[in-house]
């Protein structure tokens, strides 16, 4: 049983007579669900609660789950885990859609950075959503479910509505201009309820910790420890950045320090998370303090870092701790697209980047990029190409491997508005044949998946029976396509949703969903994108 292999950095508290029956679910293996740090500290804050009294479901395991939970939860970190959720749902005897639920059945609670992002698609299937950090979030939402436990659905979706950073969507109508046309509005069903729900934000100087570690987990043994949160580069594509502002990080002493302390009791193996770790401000003193003597038998891992902060000594410093590879992603190899994505970054840092971690020694550089971004021409793919041969030729003794993925529109980024470029799929298939005669590794990633990334990232809550369908027809990437056409007319077209550039005046899904930056900003920083775009690509400004 996975559970048995478990070394728990927390004390569970006992629950008290009348403790909230909860079940916490991950969408997912064990060994994937116990390798989100996310997931962890919502159950284990949840664990030490004596008021609550929760068990874990996964989809390949469970501890002994109650017989009449009240809340049921999700942590949903991957857009088709969806499928997993209606699965789990129908296991328990509990309707997937939220309006065939009755008073006996549980209340459906989601979180994560999907449902976050843009909760429209799934909204059918929850009655309520955590929007933003969990730190504050999931203790409001469990004191305000407290206040109404034992009234009926209706009025605790009520109360639970006028929390901020809870969204239910039941209390929100959508109207259109037609059954497959554009949102015409937003607006809630009741006065009590607000007309938009702010993200959540936790601005406190300890980040999260793991809970738990386990040799069951995909990173088998791995003490995680949060670095930094959001980043400060704003590269105009990027949810991680855009939807978790402001930057924050850890407090060395206070935080990070303490915090390895106790992993190192348990494991030799040390994972540093963040989606810019070596931009904390005191990261060489965090480099130093591992790179102690007593520190020699840890495994150290470290997240995507910075290009110009690639030192010779970083490198030596992982190498010793046993890393083999170093991780940066760098978008494209045009400086000229770099410029619209906003990458501060030229070509000749990254080379130079190589040839630190090839001095340090180092094995491996992953480069991680994109193809379709929008104002990319057909020239700047062949840049890519050339920077990697020049990476190559600078560390020649370097693993240099290129992972790309297509350009996915997210919301609450600059670059909502724009769609898929179909012509990505080709310039994929040219990098594929141009770097396998430079002896680099290439590792796209499927175009068609994107396109169903895409789909959910700005769909609808009209998109609920195409997920239904899709999952009908065995969740290939072609079924949601397929599925689109066959509700041809009551739900809005596949390619308007996936490949359109939307017009700045649009009403988004997201619209009644504040993240942290105002439309405004961002529609500003998506015209300054434009700016950089070539003449006869340029769009008129939104």
């Amino acid at each position: 049983m996975n559970f048995a292999s478990e070394r728990l950095l927390f004390a569970p508290a006992p629950p008290t007579d009348g403790a909230i029956p909860t079940i916490f679910s991950f969408p997912s293996d064990y060994s994937v669900g116990m390798t989100s740090l996310g997931y962890q500290i919502v159950w284990a804050t949840l664990a030490m609660r004596p008021d609550v009294r929760v068990s874990r479901l996964f989809t390949d395991d469970r501890e002994v789950l109650p017989r009449s939970p009240e809340l049921l939860g999700f942590s949903l970190s991957w857009e088709l885990d969806y499928a997993n959720v209606l699965g789990l749902l129908e296991e328990l005897d509990i309707p997937t859609r939220a309006e065939a639920r009755s008073d006996a059945h549980p209340l459906v609670f989601g979180g994560g950075p999907v449902l976050t992002a843009n909760p429209e698609p799934f909204a059918a299937f929850f009655d309520v959503i955590l929007l933003g950090d969990g730190e504050d979030l999931l203790g409001n939402f469990i004191d305000a479910y407290k206040e109404v436990r034992n009234a009926d659905r209706r009025t605790q979706l009520l109360h639970l509505g006028g929390v901020p950073g809870i969204y239910v969507p039941s209390l929100y109508s959508v109207t259109y201009d037609a059954p497959d046309g554009e949102i015409i509005e937003i607006a809630p069903v009741d006065e009590c309820i607000p007309a938009t729900i702010q993200k959540q934000t936790y601005r406190g100087k300890v980040l999260s910790a793991s809970t738990v570690v386990t040799e069951k987990a995909a990173w088998s043994n791995i003490f995680m420890v949060e670095v930094v949160r959001s980043c400060p580069e704003l590269c105009r594509f990027c949810l991680a950045s855009y939807l978790t502002l402001p930057f924050r990080t850890a407090s060395l002493e206070s935080s990070l320090i303490p915090a390895i302390e106790r992993g190192l009791t348990v494991t030799d193996r040390i994972g540093l998370l963040g989606a810019s770790v070596t931009q904390h401000p005191e990261f060489e003193d965090l480099l130093a303090y591992l790179g102690r003597s007593q520190f020699a038998d840890v495994r150290l891992s470290i997240a995507s870092v910075r290009t110009n902060t690639v030192t010779e000594q970083l490198a030596r410093t992982l190498a010793e701790r046993q890393t083999r590879s170093l991780t940066i992603a760098v978008e494209s190899g045009s400086e000229r697209v770099r410029r619209i994505v906003n990458k501060k970054l030229a070509n000749a840092e990254i080379e130079r980047a190589a040839a630190n971690a090839q001095a340090g020694g180092l094995k491996g550089l992953k480069l991680y990029g994109m193809a379709g971004i929008p104002g990319e021409a057909h020239e700047d793919i062949d840049s890519t190409v050339a920077m990697l041969a020049a990476v190559k030729q600078v560390a020649p003794n370097l693993h240099l491997t290129f992972g790309c993925s297509t350009f996915v529109p997210k919301a609450h980024t600059p670059f909502q508005w724009f769609g898929v470029r179909p012509d990505a799929q080709k310039r994929l298939k040219i990098l594929q044949k141009q770097l396998g005669k430079r002896g680099v590794d290439f590792r796209p990633e499927s175009y068609n998946w994107s396109l169903v990334q895409a789909l959910i990232a700005r769909g609808d809550r009209r998109l609920t029976p195409v997920l239904e369908l899709a999952r009908e027809f065995g969740n290939s990437a072609g079924s949601y396509k397929r599925a689109c056409k066959q509700l041809r007319g009551h739900v809005p077209d596949f390619d308007t949703i996936v490949h359109a550039d939307w017009s700045g005046d649009r009403v988004l899904p997201w619209s009644h969903l504040q993240g942290p930056l105002p439309l405004a900003t961002l529609q500003k920083h998506r015209d300054e994108a434009v700016g950089h775009f070539r003449p006869e690509r340029a769009v008129q400004p939104i």
